[in-house]
């Protein structure tokens, strides 16, 4: 069985609005124990995903990719309020905040490698009939788990790119001097069109970025095979 089939792009759907909304998630409750109620006031810090869907970024941006590449590299949900005047130790609280976002998908992508190998022994012990609703359900499930392994790798290494307003931005803020940092930030939601200029324009852009991609999930895909050999 070639695991690699199993990316077919129907079944990201649930992993990745599952995906947007705990990378959200996780910034607001990080800013919480960091001293900033404001997601949580907000009812931001909540599974329910309607709070956290972006238009563009969770759904439009996501179907264009899958209709016209075949994969979904590029996604974000609506960015939970964080207010860094309520944080204790403002760069040191910014940073903790902003890690947490990529950090969940990366977690959200190591679960996914114990899920598709859950899928896949079920499939190959339990032998479900081919057509019947257990094997229909579990052969989603797994195409789903492995999916997600490489959409949250995607999703973390998108959002690390130094350029405002992904969250790469603000660890770099935070180590320039400060006048420079406040001109950098306010470059703001302008920084989508610079990424789109970089995937669009600039030659070998995407192509270093798809390697990044395959550099950090070779660990969890070497998992998988580990896990069902």
């Amino acid at each position: 069985m070639d695991l690699k089939s199993y990316t077919e792009n129907i079944y990201i759907i649930p992993i990745l609005v599952f995906s947007v909304v705990i990378h959200e998630i996780a910034h607001g409750w990080v800013a919480l124990r960091c001293g900033d109620s404001t997601a949580k006031d907000l009812g931001r810090i909540t599974l329910n995903p309607v709070p956290h869907i972006d238009l563009l970024g969770s759904i439009i941006v996501p179907l264009f990719s899958i209709i016209a590449t075949g994969r979904v590299f590029i996604a974000w949900a609506k960015p939970v309020p964080i207010d860094p005047r309520n944080f204790r130790h403002f760069k040191r609280d910014d940073n903790l905040v902003t890690l947490a976002g990529p950090i969940s998908n990366l977690i959200i992508a190591f679960i996914c490698v114990f899920g598709t190998a859950g899928m896949f022994y079920l499939l190959n012990n339990v032998n479900p009939a081919e057509g019947s609703f257990g094997y229909e359900f579990l052969n989603y499930l797994l195409k789903m788990f492995y999916a997600g392994v490489v959409l949250n790798v995607s999703l973390a290494v998108f959002n690390m790119l130094p350029i405002p307003p992904l969250d790469g931005s603000h660890v770099l803020a935070n180590m320039l001097p400060d006048e420079l940092a406040f001109r950098y930030r306010n470059i703001g939601f302008l920084g989508i069109f610079i990424i789109l200029a970089l995937f669009n324009f600039v030659p070998g852009f995407s192509g270093i970025f798809v390697s990044i991609i395959t550099f950090v999930a070779k660990p969890y895909l070497d998992l998988i095979n580990l896990l069902i050999k």
